[in-house]
């Protein structure tokens, strides 16, 4: 800045030289001197120039304010444009008033989009009212923050980010100041997926955390891990229910108090992952011993080692073990019976024919000695061998019984009056020293059963239990109740799964031994004097029960007596009858016809003696009998001549030809022909059998000579 001429100060304070003229000029050095001020003109020369100095700084510093203002607003430019984040500024009306080139980048990518002129139009719905709320608070704060606001890109864009705001206020040479907000967007859709990653990692790890605890917690082996200290820190419910302990008293304790011996397996962490122990004793908390099988697994983490160990109770394995050895000694039992018995029926059917010949020979020879008087001695002898030959016949019956597979032909029968029915026979023959107790309650359901074999099976019972108490004082009890097995009951004694009427027969004598139990049911095997027993009432009693698809369960202790149980099925419906065919019984002896033509019997058995026999007993009841020994033989003789034979009656097992197809071809040669099957071994399938080819009887072997002939009567003239 110039200085200012105030020159003309000067000239006004000089003195008036109007009367003298034109003055002579001074020099410099004397017109200085005489021009300086003095007095107060002086003072306030010296105060302008103060002031001048002062004018000229302060325009100095406005001069480098107004450079660094210029300075400082390039700068912001230069950062509102650069910065990476969505700068606006915003008035009142929420007009963006400034964007940066980020902001239009984020909110208008292309040139069809919206165009950024306000900032609400872009805020969700759901966001709307809580950024009209921010922008309040900023108002009244001075800035504020609204976290995780949705906006609207385009049609189908959406970007999440944090909005800051920060108001600011600039005042106005008049009126109110102007307010404008600084907005800054900072997207987090980054942030937010890296987190929602986060949070599903955490749930899964969460949801693997939950199954590994429901796994542990349903696991059927008892889980236990313990630290490096062998301090327990898993006990799960299986490990609970097995050491009887609870898992909050099993925390924190030493693994050696359930686990003895694998506390000290655990010194091969060091040498391997897992181990297994086997079979080791494990201890309750109440200190009760079981068996259980062990397995360890260590593992090494940053805080020490960890060792779970498995253990799985052997309880239930050895009894299944146990029960498996009972069933296999069960079944090698059934399998020994059953060749046993199929032994027995294949020796009482050719000891059939033989008692056969030998019963109809004695009662041959009876007749031809009433001629020599009935007190012959002869006589005598022919009786004495008649009944030596019946209970030989009755020892046949017995063993066939035992060996006999096929179901008997059963029905509904009431259990007390069987019991009755055995009750009375031995009150004929039982010792004074020994009581009879019956308990047969009148309500039981009736049974599916032979009553004959029923009874038979319960005298055998009774006769052995009367047998065992001897001379020595006793009772004998007799007991029947109704029962539904459970399923262990039912799998030990083969049963299958239903009701049943169980019979106990119960004796206080000496009872038996192990090695007499093995044994019992085997044909022959008998505990008694000689002469005093056969060894067949238990193994007919074994072979009753197995017909009737029931079961026999024996109980004994020596010198605390026996127990035999007998399960038999309930009758839940009567069944319609079956065809039955007719059976060889013992009428009185039926007349011979007088018809003009003698009746043609044909006999056909493979064993020469019974051929003989009745030819020779159907002929002295004035019968025509053709006897043959092979069936060939005898069904070339029908076709040959099929009117001249009245009856044919077929041996039904003979080698290398079954009665069955001897009938089958007779019936095929002549259709009228009555036909009689005779069998020492009968079973339902051969009845069924015989009645489907057409057969009219079925006859027992060995039957006694008036049975055979009346049989033989009625198939011929029919019923007198």
């Amino acid at each position: 800045m110039s200085r200012p001429d105030l020159s003309f100060l000067f000239h006004a304070q000089a003195p008036d030289d109007e009367g003298h003229g034109e003055s002579p000029q001074p020099s410099p050095e004397r017109r200085s001197a005489a021009h300086r001020p003095e007095g107060p003109l002086a003072e306030l020369i010296a105060e302008l120039r103060s002031y001048q100095a002062e004018l000229e700084a302060q325009n100095k510093v406005l001069r480098y304010s107004q450079a660094a203002a210029e300075s400082a607003s390039e700068r912001f430019e230069a950062l509102f444009s650069s910065v990476p984040l969505a700068l606006m500024v915003l008035d009142e009306h929420d007009m963006v008033v400034q964007a940066n080139s980020m902001a239009h980048r984020s909110f208008q990518p292309t040139e069809y989009d919206r165009p950024l002129t306000a900032l609400m139009p872009f805020v969700s719905d759901t966001d709307a009212e809580r950024v009209r709320r921010a922008f309040a608070s900023a108002r009244m704060q001075g800035h504020s923050e609204s976290t995780e606001v949705v906006f609207t890109i385009g049609a189908e864009g959406r970007v999440t980010g944090d909005l800051h705001i920060a108001c600011i206020e600039t005042q106005q040479d008049s009126g109110p100041p102007l307010v404008q907000y600084l907005c800054a967007v900072i997207d987090q859709g980054p942030l937010i997926a890296e987190r929602q990653t986060l949070q599903q990692r955490n749930e899964q790890l969460h949801a693997s955390e939950r199954r590994l605890e429901a796994v542990i917690n349903s696991a059927l082996d008892a889980i236990i891990c313990v630290d490096q200290h062998q301090r327990i820190t898993v006990f799960n419910p299986t490990a609970a229910a097995l050491f009887l302990c609870s898992t909050s008293d099993a925390l924190g304790s030493q693994l050696e108090r359930f686990l003895p011996d694998a506390a000290q397996a655990l010194a091969f962490a060091q040498l391997t992952t897992q181990a297994v122990l086997g079979e080791m004793t494990a201890r309750t908390a109440s200190g009760k011993e079981l068996a259980v099988e062990v397995s360890v697994s260590f593992e090494r983490h940053a805080e020490g080692e960890t060792t779970t160990v498995f253990a799985r109770d052997l309880t239930g394995r050895k009894r299944a073990e146990a029960h498996r050895s009972e069933l296999e000694a069960q079944l090698r039992e059934s399998h020994k019976m059953q060749a046993v018995g199929t032994m027995a029926g294949g020796i009482a059917h050719d000891f059939n024919n033989i008692l056969g010949a030998i019963l109809g020979n004695v009662e041959l020879a009876k007749a031809d000695a009433q001629a020599l008087g009935p007190d012959s001695p002869v006589l005598e002898s022919l009786r004495e061998i008649e009944k030596a030959g019946r209970r030989a016949r009755d020892l046949v019956r017995q063993i066939l019984t035992f060996s006999r597979n096929e179901p008997p032909r059963r029905g509904a029968v009431q259990m007390a009056e069987v019991m009755h029915d055995t009750e009375r026979l031995l009150r004929v023959t039982l010792p004074p020293a020994i009581e009879l107790h019956v308990l047969a309650p009148a309500d039981l359901p009736p049974v599916l059963a032979d009553a004959t074999q029923v009874e038979q099976a319960l005298l055998n019972l009774c006769t052995n239990a009367v047998h065992a108490i001897g001379e020595e004082r006793g009772a004998v009890l007799m007991e029947a109740t109704a029962l539904h097995p459970d399923q262990r009951l039912c799998e030990r004694l083969g049963l299958p799964p239903g009701d049943y009427v169980t019979l106990v027969v119960r004796d206080n004598g000496p009872g038996m031994d192990h090695a007499t139990l093995q044994r019992i049911f085997e044909p022959f095997f008998t505990t008694k004097p000689v002469g005093q027993g056969t060894g067949l009432g238990l193994a007919v009693v074994h072979g009753v029960m197995r017909t009737h698809g029931g079961a026999v369960d024996v109980h004994s202790v020596p010198g605390k007596g026996s127990r035999f149980t007998l399960y038999f099925p309930v009758a839940e419906a009567s069944a319609p009858a079956e065809p039955v065919l007719v059976q060889a019984a013992a009428p009185a002896p039926a007349p011979v016809s007088n018809d003009a033509r003698t009746r043609h019997v044909m006999y056909v058995d493979d064993d020469q003696a019974l051929v003989f026999l009745v030819q020779r007993l159907l002929r002295r009841r004035g019968y025509e009998v053709s006897g043959f020994t092979d069936p060939h033989e005898a069904t070339d003789a029908l076709r040959a001549e099929p009117e001249r034979y009245d009856l044919l009656v077929t041996d039904y097992n003979m080698p290398g030809y079954s009665g069955i197809d001897l009938v089958r071809a007779a019936r095929a040669i002549r259709a009228d022909l009555p036909v009689a099957l005779a069998s020492g071994y009968v079973t339902a399938e051969i009845e069924q059998a015989a009645l489907a080819e057409g057969a009219r009887a079925l006859i027992h072997k060995p039957n006694d000579v008036e049975e055979l002939c009346a049989t033989v009567d009625q198939l011929i003239h029919g019923p007198r």
